[in-house]
């Protein structure tokens, strides 16, 4: 069974930084599309940011600018350096990971989308006080 486990959240004062961290280690092919996504209370699951086994990356319109998205392929590990954190980042952070579309499948619209993915982290806290 695929497992994605997530690391890397905390709590900052706004303005602050963090990085998270999402491994797969039980899965050896390459991912074609992984991507964070966060959730405030009561709220819904946003994309935050996606990148596919290009490269090619996405980012949400709240986020551009201030977060970065990375991968490594051969060791199917994905980062999000946050930086600028503002009190509204404050969320439960997930991984998420699809491999059973070929890559052109990952348009930017569907890479922030909830139903694109199969297999999800079980989140990381990001708390950002002011």
């Amino acid at each position: 069974q695929v497992q994605l486990v997530e690391s890397g959240g905390g709590s900052v004062q706004s303005g602050g930084s963090l990085t998270l961290a999402c491994a797969v280690p039980n899965y050896s092919p390459h991912i074609p599309c992984m991507g964070w996504f966060r959730q405030a209370p009561g709220r819904e699951r946003e994309g935050v940011a996606a990148i596919d086994s290009e490269g090619k990356t996405t980012y949400a319109d709240s986020v551009k600018g201030r977060f970065a998205v990375s991968r490594d392929n051969d060791k199917n590990t994905l980062t999000l350096q946050m930086n600028s954190l503002r009190p509204e980042d404050t969320a439960m952070h997930f991984c998420a990971a699809d491999f059973a579309r070929p890559l052109t499948y990952y348009t930017r619209t569907k890479v922030l989308d909830v139903g694109t993915y199969h297999y999800w982290g079980q989140g990381t806290q990001v708390t950002v006080s002011s």
